[in-house]
């Protein structure tokens, strides 16, 4: 989708829609820069009040413009950033199988929501029909944004069509089934990003047997059981060498069926979105190489798929982590912590400047968190405040969880340095404290998105969440840094 920001519509352009964010106050502004003389009499005819997301078409009522619509703003003093994604929904199922390009007046809206209101035009031109036989014919490739005010900046622009990009393949790849997108896959997938941008990506990928020289029998103890072997991706992202990386660290599990503990079958199939924190990973990493931000970053994606089988990791095996540090399995559908704390522990060679790793990790944070906010853990202060503001910038929004040593015994075994569950409470928070274990060494944040990462239903599929949010927090850091 190809974004453009003009003060006005263009004379001599006769497009075929063109929609009006509106509200009463704005009503005789927009009947003169339109010449819709009759406007207030339509209004009372139609008994359109403006209403937030209230729709008016006035087909016929502009001899130079095709179709013209009005969309309600409600009151402007209570306008929130929130409301954007309805908005843009409305606009996007009204016209992407219509019309190649549209244009939008969005003057009355108050140009801090300008930026958030085109993000969300973006990402709701998404669908997903690669297993369909019949496709989505749509045909919307261009917006027009109109307003005199200088509310946005190209770059701005450039970024949100890169984002697009890059939250699209992440929804891609978390939607696309288990037995297409599996392990190797997904290497197949970084290699074919890195092919695509050989001057800004180096892609290094390891097997088992490489894993298994490093130590990492945490990781190995969930791939085991199944016939697709593990792999461990590292997309390097060399913009910018002079300074640390950030280091981004992606939840692969390609299938969880919970191993020897077996999932119930309900829901079951939504398992596949459980490698959304490595698509989340590919996707931050594809907006970065398109929008050519300059940050050092790297990508590790810990893929595996957690099946049971003869050779599955059984409840109470103990087994020694590349750190060093031993593990009771206690429940072997806690299995992302175990490819985790061993690919946080290899991510260590990068020297990183700090480290976040995105994980579906617990249904607890689900139950604390709903399908809103994803949960925000991390020890520092300061690296919480960035990731807190670049998600209100982004509207990809987190909520700061506790992560202290209060919960590190529950975490307690009597037969190994530490057990990979911590009991019937705090799920989401002894988590996270597992993680911090192997995290003592650098700056860290843990995000789980495991209620935010897909939704459920009748609108089934992966968000791209949060692509977004990381993508907001490295530009914001570009910004700081140069």
């Amino acid at each position: 989708m190809k974004f453009t920001l003009n003060s006005a519509l263009p004379q001599n352009l006769s497009p075929e829609y063109l929609c009006i964010l509106f509200a009463n106050t704005h009503l005789e502004s927009i009947a003169n820069t339109y010449q819709i003389k009759t406007l207030a009499s339509i209004f009372k005819q139609a008994h359109y009040k403006a209403g937030l997301n209230e729709s008016l078409p006035l087909i016929g009522n502009l001899a130079h413009i095709s179709h013209l619509s009005l969309l309600g703003l409600g009151e402007i003093t209570e306008l929130k950033a929130t409301k954007m994604a309805k908005l843009a929904q409305t606009i996007i199922k009204t016209t992407q199988t219509k019309f190649k390009q549209i244009h939008i007046d969005i003057s009355a809206l108050p140009a801090e929501l300008h930026y958030l209101f085109a993000l969300s035009l973006s990402q709701a031109a998404y669908a997903f029909d690669e297993f369909k036989s019949k496709k989505n014919d749509f045909v919307l490739d261009s917006i027009h944004l109109i307003t005199p005010q200088h509310s946005l900046t190209e770059t701005q622009l450039k970024l949100i069509e890169a984002l697009q990009s890059g939250q699209n393949l992440a929804r891609d790849l978390g939607n696309r089934p288990g037995n297409v997108c599996f392990p190797e896959y997904l290497a197949d997938q970084a290699k074919a990003l890195a092919a695509e941008f050989p001057d800004l990506l180096k892609v290094t990928v390891l097997d088992e047997q490489q894993m298994a020289d490093l130590g990492m029998n945490a990781f190995l103890a969930v791939s085991k059981g199944s016939a697709r072997p593990g792999r461990i991706v590292t997309l390097e992202y060399q913009a910018q060498l002079d300074q640390a990386p950030v280091v981004l660290v992606g939840k692969g599990v390609t299938f969880d069926t919970g191993g020897i503990s077996i999932k119930p079958a309900q829901t079951m199939d939504e398992m596949k979105f459980d490698m959304c924190g490595a698509a989340s990973v590919l996707g931050t990493i594809r907006t970065l190489c398109e929008a050519r931000l300059p940050i050092h970053m790297v990508g590790a994606i810990a893929a595996a798929e957690n099946m049971p089988s003869a050779q599955a990791t059984r409840p109470g095996d103990i087994v020694t982590t590349m750190s060093g540090q031993t593990v009771e399995i206690l429940n072997t559908d806690a299995e992302g912590r175990l490819v985790l704390c061993d690919t946080l522990t290899y991510i260590q060679r990068f020297n990183p400047a700090l480290v976040i790793d995105i994980a579906t990790l617990t249904g607890a944070c689900v139950v604390a968190l709903g399908k809103v906010l994803s949960g925000l853990f991390s020890p520092d202060d300061e690296l919480a405040t960035e990731l807190l503001q670049a998600g209100e910038q982004s509207l990809d929004r987190v909520w700061r969880m506790p992560v202290s040593d209060d919960y590190q015994e529950l975490l307690d075994s009597p037969f190994a340095d530490i057990a990979n569950i911590g009991g019937p409470y705090g799920g989401a928070i002894t988590a996270a404290c597992f993680l911090q274990r192997f995290t003592r060494d650098y700056r860290w944040a843990h995000l789980d998105v495991a209620g935010t990462a897909w939704l459920s239903g009748t609108n089934k599929g992966a968000t791209g969440r949060p692509v977004p949010l990381l993508v907001q927090f490295l530009a914001n850091r570009a910004a700081r840094n140069g």
